[in-house]
């Protein structure tokens, strides 16, 4: 079962009250047990899902909003662990992945599943898709393969460590980017000072968050922002009009992913914090 998206426009969503801003944006109840949870968002068309396997083997699947024969007919995927070790099968070939490591599933693939090698530490696979138009390698890659970044500083409590996980500097794909952002103890803050890119849409998953904290994710346009209070294992759509950053009452981590017109990470219009409000 796939739920579906629309796209929303800004002057719209400047009028959404909590309830509507989050039955719009926000993605919650990603991980049931053996069950494939999917989001279909009409921003550029992304799939945003997650897929717990406990008992046995989930297998990725045809479904009338795709029109394909296959899920990968015509699109690409990308996989973080944030779980027990965990093993995705791509046409016969299994690739193994610990927590935090990625597998890219490259257009074409027919056979796609998802299993946990240990049912006592189940794996937790977070999934993105985009529409794709070359086949590319499917292949694994580890936090030493990514393109790490250390960012900001624990004066403005935004202390982070990036892995670019699924990146053009790591390996081609057709537009799908994703990786991991992991904040330092005492650091709450991501995104700040924050921007827009109108070229690409955002999707941002928020996890290691106790279960006694919160994020409070900040979006919208610039001048007219407004906030989704999100919990642990919590993904939120951003269009490519709003602002994605965010506070938290303790550390955590989150993974980003995104599609556009573009794969260039710095291609990004930031925002003057005179200009937020």
């Amino acid at each position: 079962m796939m739920e579906v998206r629309y796209s929303i426009h800004p002057e719209h969503a400047k009028g959404f009250d909590t309830e509507r801003l989050r039955n719009e944006f926000l993605v919650t109840d990603l991980f049931r047990a053996d069950v494939i949870r999917l989001v279909y968002s009409h921003n550029d068309r992304i799939i945003v899902g997650g897929l717990h396997p406990v008992k046995g083997r989930l297998t990725l699947g045809a479904s009338k909003e795709l029109g394909t024969e296959y899920f990968f007919e015509r699109r690409e995927g990308g996989v973080v662990n944030i779980g027990g070790p965990g093993v995705v099968t791509i046409d016969g070939t299994a690739y193994e992945i610990a927590k935090n490591e990625a597998v890219y599933i490259g257009k074409g693939a027919r056979e796609v599943s998802f299993m946990s090698k240990e049912g006592t530490s189940p794996a937790k696979f977070y999934f993105l898709s985009a529409p794709a138009h070359k086949e590319y390698p499917s292949r694994r890659i580890t936090l030493t393969d990514a393109r790490k970044l250390e960012l900001g500083s624990d004066e403005n409590s935004n202390a982070r460590t990036i892995y670019q996980l699924i990146h053009p500097d790591v390996l081609e794909t057709c537009q799908l980017c994703m990786g991991v952002t992991i904040l330092k103890p005492h650091n709450v803050w991501n995104t700040m000072p924050t921007h827009t890119h109108e070229r690409r849409m955002e999707v941002y998953f928020y996890y290691e968050l106790p279960a006694d904290q919160v994020v409070f994710h900040l979006m919208g346009q610039p001048h007219e922002t407004r906030h989704i209070v999100m919990r642990n294992e919590e993904a939120v759509l951003s269009p490519s009009w709003s602002i994605h950053s965010g506070v938290g009452t303790s550390n955590y981590a989150f993974i980003w992913g995104m599609i556009g017109e573009n794969q260039t990470y710095t291609d990004m219009d930031t925002v003057p914090m005179e200009v937020l409000r």
